[in-house]
This record gives structure tokens, sequence and C-alpha cells, in this order.
């Protein structure tokens, strides 16, 4: 079964395998279904963590690995927040960030991403230890973001999306790097809708 899934294909002339097929197609339905804040989203996440984890595997990038671990756990923990959290437990509505947050945000992004790159440059091969650490890092916090419906997720990604396409071509995962532009296009109408809708509610109550 393994044999089969890494075999090497070309698919719309781009050197890929059908593993890398599925998290194409997973991830890019489980973003879609995200800016609609549609909860099923979070079932092809925690998908395509598996899907990619054996990716990001073969091609040494370990950072990305382990956070597909995250990814799937926290795909869980968004699928329960958006079904179930809230003060009346029938699913959180869009905001924006608590200011408090960033703070956290950009000490968690530097601390962790000098750490981290600098012990899978030292203690392992992989490639492009720190731009992947750094990317890994603003994914975790985007990510957590996302879970609880934070608006500004979606310009964490738009960034962070931007830059893994860059890197996903130059390590010859050009089919991921293809996903990324559409994850990046997805973000962008992430943030409109999400926006729209936080600003329809703020009137709605502000009407009340």
């Amino acid at each position: 079964m393994m044999d089969w899934l890494n075999q090497s294909i070309v698919f719309f002339g781009f050197p890929t395998s059908p593993l890398e097929i599925l998290g194409f197609i997973t991830g890019a339905i489980c973003v879609y279904l995200n800016t609609r804040q549609n909860v099923l989203g979070w079932f092809f996440g925690i998908i395509n963590a598996v899907l990619y984890a054996v990716v990001f595997w073969q091609v040494q990038l370990y950072a990305d690995m382990g956070l597909q671990g995250y990814y799937f756990f926290t795909s869980i923990y968004g699928w329960y927040m958006w079904r179930f959290g809230g003060k009346s437990h029938d699913g959180i509505s869009v905001s924006t960030t608590p200011p408090g947050l960033y703070g956290v945000f950009l000490g968690i992004f530097v601390v962790v991403t000098l750490l981290w790159g600098y012990l899978l440059g030292t203690y392992t091969n992989a490639s492009l230890s720190y731009v992947d650490s750094a990317l890994t890092i603003a994914s975790l916090i985007a990510q957590w973001m996302m879970a609880r419906k934070y608006l500004e997720n979606w310009l964490i990604w738009i960034v962070a999306d931007a830059c893994y396409m860059v890197m996903y071509w130059h390590k010859d995962l050009h089919l991921t790097a293809l996903l990324y532009l559409v994850f990046l296009v997805l973000a962008l109408m992430g943030y409109v809708s999400w926006r729209k809708d936080y600003r329809a509610k703020g009137v709605s109550s502000a009407g009340h």
C-alpha cells in the first residue's frame, strides 16, 4: 500500500506521488471549509495532518513533520470549539485577537524559532532548519488562533503561505508549493469573509 502511495508520477506537469496528491486534495478542502466556518473542515484537517506527516518525513523537513502532530490535535480542539464552545455551548463566533496576546505570540515566535532551529540544525540532518522552524511556529500560532476564531489568524496564514510556497518549491515539492498558492488565495478569501461576518455581528449587536 505504501509503495503505491509513494510511487513517482507526473500530475499536471509536476513530479509528485499519490500521497502528496491526497494531501493536496484534503488540505484544499480543509482550508476552504474553514473559510466558510464549516466545522467539517477540521475533519479533513485531521486526515491531511496524517498524510503530510509522512510527506515531510520523506524530505527531511522535520519541523513541518512535527507540526502535523500539532495540527492533528488542534483540529480536534477546533472541531470541539466550533461545535460546542462559547458561553452557550453551541459554538464560538468570529472575534478579534485580545491585544495582550500579541506580546505572548511574539515572544513564543522568537524564542522557540531560535531554539528549535538550533536543535534541528545541530542534531539532525534537517533542511533549512531556521526557516522551517520560523514558519512552523507561525503556523502553530495561526492554527490555535483559527481554532479560537480570531480574525487575524488569516493575516498570519497569508504571510506564512507565501513563504511556504518558496520553501516547498526549493525542496522540489512542486505540487505542495502549488497547494500553498491555493492556501494563500483561500486565506485572503477567509480574511475577507470572516471580517464581513465579524462586522455584521457587531452591527447586529449594536442594533439591539
